[in-house]
């Protein structure tokens, strides 16, 4: 089964991509968000080496479970045949303190035959922020401080 768009991307499937990715991201459903990678995807997130999709469930779950009120803006970066790299930021609250924090980082993805991410590679950086500095939508959250 395809997950399209399918490489070689061109500027507007690589735009597609990183929309649907940004879209996924943003449900906070890791389940949902597992479904874009291959089986045996191999990730890097910062320091966290893992491999396959239930692996990337258990990473986004514990996540979002410390990620209070995420919400992502992907803008791409560059692409070429079945590679795409983004930066990113999005912006939460730390479940146990209440800081909220923005994150700024990029993303290098590369795709399956059939459209699947069979590798992510991620580097990012916290800034703490206050409610008020906040700039990416939270609809339905009430900021607080």
């Amino acid at each position: 089964m395809q997950r399209k768009p399918i490489p070689p991307f061109t500027e507007e499937t690589a735009r597609a991509k990183v929309q649907a990715a940004e879209d996924a991201w943003n449900t906070r459903d890791p389940a949902l968000v597992a479904q874009a990678y291959s089986i045996d995807s191999e990730w890097r997130n910062r320091d966290e080496f893992f491999t396959g999709r239930d692996a990337i469930e258990e990473f986004l779950t514990r996540k979002w479970a410390k990620e209070l009120h995420y919400k992502l803006m992907k803008e791409l970066w560059a692409f070429h045949e079945n590679r795409i790299s983004v930066r990113f930021e999005y912006e939460w609250q730390h479940a146990a303190t209440g800081q909220w924090y923005r994150t700024h980082g990029n993303e290098h993805w590369e795709f399956d035959n059939d459209g699947y991410m069979r590798r992510r590679d991620m580097s990012a950086n916290d800034i703490p922020i206050s409610a008020s500095d906040r700039r990416i939508g939270l609809l339905g959250v009430q900021q607080t401080t």
